[in-house]
């Protein structure tokens, strides 16, 4: 839901951003692949230690490359099919390292074994989802539904979460709180949008198969009826 409004604002925002870098020569799957190594090295160097705080402001910095290199491919004209698989899959290694950098805090330090869990069903959930649009859309089906938590939203709710955690090492009391919460809204928000796209997979492609089914037979009956009129 987040998709729809947030990319549009920020990417009027980071327009500048982008010219600036194909002035300079730099390229947007460039952008990509150093936008998902900082993300991966937020998650994995700070959130194991509990470091949510510093984690989460390097994470934020990087995530942004997701809107900057397509806008600078559009700027350029040079928009791709390798462009948006590229892209398309290391958003999926970026969100894998974040909910894997949660996990092993819990698993680790965090000491905490259902909280390690829900964080492995989060990283499995988002992709997941991810995969039900995309698998629908390869068999030539819309998946026209607005998930109640899509890639937008996992990635808000647990980032503000974890830099508002991280806020505990300042010492500000009970705000730690806060990761786990998210953590399980996060987790229970995959599993309704899961529900979602399968049941809108399932709606669409019944529709997509009764309509091949019954396009044979409507032509046939049509033909016979103008041969008698």
């Amino acid at each position: 839901m987040l998709n729809k409004y947030a990319r549009a604002f920020f990417t009027r925002v980071l327009t500048p951003f982008a010219a600036f870098l194909l002035r300079r020569g730099v390229t947007p799957d460039a952008v990509t692949l150093i936008g998902t190594a900082g993300v991966v090295a937020g998650a994995l160097v700070f959130f194991p230690r509990g470091e949510f705080f510093w984690g989460t402001i390097v994470i934020t910095v990087f995530v942004f490359s997701d809107l900057v290199d397509g806008n600078m491919a559009r700027q350029a004209g040079i928009s791709s099919r390798w462009g948006a698989f590229l892209d398309s899959t290391l958003d999926r290694v970026a969100d894998g390292a974040i909910f894997a950098g949660f996990a092993l805090w819990y698993a680790g330090d965090g000491d905490n074994t259902a909280l390690c869990a829900v964080a492995i069903f989060c990283l499995a959930s988002g992709q997941v989802v991810s995969y039900t649009k995309a698998r629908g859309e390869s068999i030539g089906l819309p998946v026209a539904v607005n998930g109640l938590i899509e890639r937008a939203e996992r990635l808000v709710i647990s980032l503000v979460a974890a830099g508002l955690a991280g806020l505990a090492a300042f010492g500000v009391p009970g705000i730690g709180v806060l990761l786990p919460i998210a953590l399980w809204v996060v987790a229970v928000g995959s599993l309704v949008t899961l529900g979602q796209r399968v049941v809108t997979v399932r709606r669409e492609s019944a529709e997509a198969d009764a309509a091949a089914a019954a396009g044979p037979a409507g032509t046939d009956h049509a033909r016979g009826s103008g041969a008698t009129s």
